[in-house]
């Protein structure tokens, strides 16, 4: 009798578990659907990424050539070996881009396409959220970085959110999106570099 009781328990249990997803599913499908972007609005953000993609492949064959010329670190490596990897790297790189500037990586339909990505994002249902990781990672405040400029020691960084980050085309390994204030950054993670950056692109409100 003590099993069928609990045999019942756990049918029950599970009956009003299903019930709930089943009742809770519509409006999970219908968040999904509002931040979901249609096919035009996929193909002309495509489009308008195309060129920025472009030049952060150039730029990354870049970093792998001139990474390739120095002395392979080792796993075992000491934590100074490496800063002495990253510096150099670093240093053979801006050799290589004597003349970079902003601009040069995110290009101008690239850009707008950025702000519009970010601006929906803050206007739309995990507008909240968004706002409350970029909180979480203290972000540097009145500072604008400088191309090929090294990103400070110790300075606190904030990566895009998540839901954020789905809208931005995604990075080969070596580089990376940061939020610096009010800017986008784009690091080269390996060189700790500033390749380029968007200006007052996130709200200040934050």
């Amino acid at each position: 009798m003590m099993q069928t009781k609990r045999r019942l328990r756990h049918v029950s249990q599970a009956m009003l578990l299903a019930a709930m997803l089943f009742s809770g599913w519509p409006s999970v499908a219908k968040e999904q659907n509002a931040s979901a972007s249609s096919p035009k609005e996929e193909a002309k953000n495509a489009a308008e990424f195309k060129e920025f993609l472009d030049r952060v492949q150039t730029y990354v064959a870049l970093h792998r050539r001139v990474n390739s010329s120095l002395p392979a670190l080792k796993p075992t490596a000491l934590t100074e070996m490496i800063a002495a990897h990253q510096q150099a790297l670093a240093r053979k790189i801006r050799d290589a881009r004597p003349n970079a500037k902003l601009g040069d990586i995110f290009s101008e339909k690239s850009r707008l396409a950025f702000r519009r990505g970010v601006k929906d994002e803050f206007q739309g249902p995990h507008g909240h959220g968004a706002r409350a990781t970029i909180r979480q990672g203290d972000p540097l405040k009145e500072v604008h970085l400088r191309v090929n400029e090294t990103y400070p020691d110790g300075a606190p960084f904030t990566t895009v959110p998540p839901t954020l980050l789905l809208k931005f085309p995604k990075l080969p390994d070596e580089v990376a999106y940061r939020i610096v204030g009010s800017d986008l950054i784009l690091l080269d993670v390996d060189a700790n570099l500033v390749i380029d950056s968007i200006y007052g692109i996130f709200p200040q409100t934050i």
